[in-house]
């Protein structure tokens, strides 16, 4: 099958298999885990950072960052439509007694600095939560944050006392697509979650990158929230391997996704609402979304045609440039028979 519902849903290639049985192991929770060891020390350099610590998932990397800046009746300020936000369980308020602040989002995904001033609360004021954390994201719905923004807005943060954290699950498909080094993008923030298991390839595994302070305080959380793992090197061999092998080809996955939007601009019926990096988003007329979902899996390809909202096609490491004209193809059946 062509799926096209996420970039989480590649699986793992021979040679990361391979790399993944003859890594070297220990106990991870004991701290002598060489392989795991040797995958924090490896995206710590090229983030830029001093430390970095693996995680189970970018949820639980995410929610450690944010504990580890944020006390107990703190708060965050997070894009309305931010994964940290939205899309995590509200761990943040349930887990760590942070509440998030939501910001609305200006067209290119950043948030705009006037409504970030004006969400942060007076300080020494006891009717209000203490706001210590600016989260961002990149990319954020595909979009490539644009890196000026960063600066800009990281900036603005430490000038008001907050720390400033990314979530960047898809950083390395920023950089690529924007030509400039990873440590680049990271470095105006003081933590960065970055994801393996979405288009790196990897079967499982974020990995969090700050300060030394930072990163000591994740770990408590870390294993707080249950995400401490004894033999984990198996699981970080198939994040090494990514480093070494997928990350430049990510620009694979943007032309792929490129040439999908460029076809699907031919269906009539389909609305190319934008295609940024590895994700097309396209308005399906709303009667049309189920039979489309049902035909499309027919001939192989499995995608969700959401009714009431964009419908989101993602391009990974497993979809090739056939696979991408088999797509169109797909599509453009179904709209001449329906």
């Amino acid at each position: 099958m062509i799926d096209l519902r996420s970039d989480t849903v590649t699986r793992p290639s021979a040679a990361m298999r391979a790399a993944m049985v003859d890594a070297p192991v220990g106990d991870d929770v004991m701290g002598d885990d060489p392989t795991v060891q040797r995958l924090q020390a490896q995206v710590a350099a090229r983030a830029g950072k001093e430390a970095a610590l693996y995680f189970p998932s970018g949820t639980q990397s995410n929610l450690a960052a944010i504990m580890a800046h944020c006390g107990r009746g703190d708060e965050y300020l997070v894009g309305q439509l931010a994964h940290t936000y939205k899309y995590e369980g509200g761990g943040a308020a349930v887990l760590g007694s942070v509440q998030p602040q939501p910001i609305e989002h200006a067209a290119d995904g950043s948030l705009p600095l006037d409504k970030l001033r004006a969400a942060i609360k007076p300080k020494g004021d006891p009717h209000f939560a203490h706001t210590r954390l600016l989260a961002l994201e990149n990319t954020f719905h595909g979009q490539v944050i644009p890196q000026a923004y960063l600066e800009e807005a990281a900036a603005f943060a430490r000038g008001q006392g907050l720390a400033v954290h990314l979530d960047g699950a898809r950083v390395f498909n920023a950089a690529v697509a924007s030509g400039l080094d990873v440590a680049e993008v990271c470095r105006p923030f003081d933590s960065v979650s970055i994801c393996f298991s979405k288009g790196l390839g990897a079967p499982v595994g974020s990995v969090l990158a700050g300060s030394r302070d930072v990163i000591a305080a994740a770990t408590r959380w870390r294993k707080v929230l249950g995400g401490g793992m004894r033999q984990a090197g198996m699981l970080a061999a198939a994040c090494l391997h990514a480093l070494d092998h997928h990350v430049e080809r990510l620009a694979e996955d943007h032309a792929n996704a490129e040439r999908l939007a460029e076809g699907l601009r031919q269906v009539g019926q389909v609305k190319v609402l934008r295609q940024s990096t590895n994700m097309v988003f396209i308005d399906v007329p709303g009667q049309h979304c189920e039979a489309l979902t049902a035909y499309a899996r027919s001939r192989g390809v499995l995608m969700m045609a959401a009714y009431g909202g964009p419908t989101r096609l993602v391009t990974h490491m497993d979809v090739s440039r056939e696979d991408i004209d088999t797509v169109i193809a797909a599509v453009k059946s179904y709209f001449a028979n329906a």
